[in-house]
């Protein structure tokens, strides 16, 4: 039952219920008419029907901290695990103390405002899609009652923003007969570079493959694991969607075979019973580009992944295949990733389109 009492000129309202099993009492104060006080403890007697009533009021970044803590955080990657923390920094330098249930649209689209002037898309992006999830969370909780993350405007600095980066078909010919050139199974970072090419997987995915994920009879790998070289430990993939089977070419198979003779359990471990850093592919990936004589400032070992995809699109594979191929969850994330390969390739159909119009 609610109560109400007259403190000076403005009236308060007060609501007891229970919440598990402790008896808890929830006020506000401040209308100017008993009315009004009325009508919010109306409010909260449904709330408490309904059994959504809560006792907890925590700051915005009070609730993040736990939620990413219990939901996020466990069994990520280092590299994962710093960017849901990041994150946590970023709202408590910018929110303070103020209240989860406090905050509106206008406050996250200000936040997002002032973060978006010095980092890239991608960047907003990320921290958008994590803290929305985290609101979605908190409205499911019955913390708040709306999601003030939504129908947001992203703002970034378009400086920093960067296109993903891959090589044209030649290129990639190039890049591949110059890595060829000088195979040696004591060094393996010129066949992972391969790999990568013909395959799209991840380099993580790539260090993790062992003899045993390759059928050369079905022509397939089978990616089930990731090398965190961070940690220094095998573990799952990035997502549940990143676990898949995919199609090779016998021409990688027989490149792979050149590395059976050491009899390691992982395909790209050394004589040295190693496998190659991201670091070291890195660094005889540049040398390679530059023996090819292509100069793309910022092309990296994951570039390998995007320049897969590009040749898949530009010969006109379906974008779903590509997507269950990358491990993608959903073909939106690969639109998303590659929209701009994606528009060069529809202004090219689009002019093809009108070439067969005109012999109409």
């Amino acid at each position: 039952m609610a109560t109400f009492d007259k403190r000076g000129k403005v009236w308060r309202a007060r609501v007891n219920f229970k919440q598990n099993g402790k008896y808890h009492q929830k006020s506000k104060s401040g209308f100017k008419t008993k009315q009004q006080a009325q009508l919010w403890a109306s409010k909260m007697e449904v709330q408490k029907s309904e059994n959504i009533i809560v006792a907890e009021n925590p700051s915005f970044g009070e609730y993040y901290k736990k939620w990413s803590e219990t939901y996020r955080i466990p069994g990520k990657s280092t590299n994962t695990v710093g960017r849901y923390r990041h994150i946590n920094v970023l709202i408590e330098k910018y929110f303070g103390n103020e209240k989860l249930n406090k905050v509106s649209r206008m406050d996250y689209q200000n936040f997002l405002n002032d973060y978006g002037k010095t980092h890239s898309k991608n960047s907003i992006q990320k921290v958008h899609g994590t803290i929305s999830a985290c609101v979605h969370d908190a409205i499911i909780d019955h913390l708040i009652s709306t999601d003030f993350t939504a129908r947001v405007n992203l703002i970034f600095d378009k400086n920093r923003t960067k296109d993903v980066q891959y090589l044209s078909v030649s290129q990639t010919k190039k890049l591949i007969e110059q890595a060829e050139s000088d195979l040696n199974p004591r060094y393996n970072s010129r066949y992972m570079i391969i790999t990568a090419i013909y395959t799209g997987m991840r380099i993580g995915e790539i260090m993790a493959l062992k003899w045993s994920d390759i059928n050369f009879k079905s022509k397939t790998i089978d990616i089930t694991k990731s090398y965190s070289y961070a940690s220094q430990k095998i573990k799952e993939p990035k997502t549940p969607s990143s676990i898949r089977t995919i199609r090779v070419n016998q021409k990688l198979l027989n490149v792979l075979q050149q590395l059976k003779k050491y009899n390691h359990e992982y395909v790209f471990g050394t004589s040295f019973e190693t496998v190659p850093t991201p670091t070291a592919c890195n660094k005889v990936l540049k040398k390679l580009l530059k023996q090819c004589n292509i100069n793309i400032p910022g092309f990296h070992f994951h570039s390998l992944r995007h320049t897969h995809t590009s040749i898949l699109l530009y010969k006109g594979v379906d974008l779903y295949a590509i997507s269950q191929r990358l491990g993608h969850s959903n073909m939106s994330i690969t639109a998303k990733v590659y929209a701009h390969m994606i528009d060069e390739l529809k202004a090219k159909t689009d002019n093809r389109i009108e070439e067969i119009l005109d012999t109409l």
